[in-house]
């Protein structure tokens, strides 16, 4: 039985999240159904990140078993036709074979997010649903600064989910950068692995310090509290991207 990685893009505004849930659409339900009006068969796809309700991917990974072999130009192709056919917002941008020991999730050795703020007095037109409209200017410098005292190990208790399954709060975060280009703030994390609502907590948290309202001792005060309740607003899913995943 041949295991596929398969590498997608999608729009996650119209959708509950990545995981397939009974309460709406998701993205892994699309891509199933798509996989089952192709080939004929029920299969449990497996992704590199479970993203939220709101969340977009440019580079989200999953693999899926099929019984058959198949060309993955023309798996590519024919799954994009039936994600089109149901109007759904997931592009499966690369298909490949790989060993049967690949794992989407296990395998992955980082996995890089961008989070995209837009910091201007007039609301977003375009650019609604794809990034966090700030109204007021921020400090890009100053969120930057900030952000350094969130990198490396830590217990990120602080800033991760109630509902969060983890078994652990520590983490690695390898890179936490904060850049501007106009209006545009990018956040850019990369970690072999994230907690639930984690990026969307630093981005919350880095706005205050981009408002002046949190200096750098701040973030770290809240990062050493191991307290929810020391966390920043948790910012809105719209502006968060799964970019890709490290294998």
């Amino acid at each position: 039985m041949p295991r596929f990685r398969m590498t997608i893009e999608y729009d996650g505004s119209r959708y509950v999240g990545w995981q397939r849930q009974d309460n709406g659409s998701s993205v892994q339900g699309a891509i199933e159904q798509a996989i089952f009006r192709l080939t004929g068969e029920t299969v449990s796809i497996r992704g590199a990140g479970r993203t939220d309700s709101g969340v977009h991917a440019r580079g989200q990974v999953a693999h899926a078993d099929l019984e058959r072999q198949w060309k993955p130009e023309t798996l590519r192709n024919a799954l994009n036709a039936y994600l089109g056919q149901a109007s759904d917002r997931v592009s499966i941008l690369e298909a490949m074979e790989v060993p049967p020991d690949f794992d989407a999730r296990f395998s992955a050795l980082r996995r890089h997010y961008l989070y995209r703020i837009i910091s201007r007095r007039s609301p977003l037109a375009l650019e609604a649903k794809r990034a966090w409209w700030v109204a007021k200017p921020l400090d890009h410098a100053a969120m930057h600064a900030a952000a350094q005292m969130l990198v490396g190990r830590h217990d990120f208790t602080t800033f991760r989910s109630a509902h969060c399954q983890a078994k652990s709060p520590v983490r690695t975060l390898d890179r936490l950068d904060v850049t501007r280009d106009g209006d545009l703030i990018e956040i850019r994390a990369t970690a072999q692995s994230f907690l639930h609502n984690q990026i969307r907590s630093f981005a919350g948290t880095l706005k205050l310090a981009g408002d002046g309202k949190w200096s750098p001792e701040d973030v770290r005060a809240a990062l050493e509290a191991k307290d929810r309740k020391a966390c920043g607003p948790v910012a809105p899913p719209d502006g968060l991207y799964f970019m890709q995943v490290d294998y």
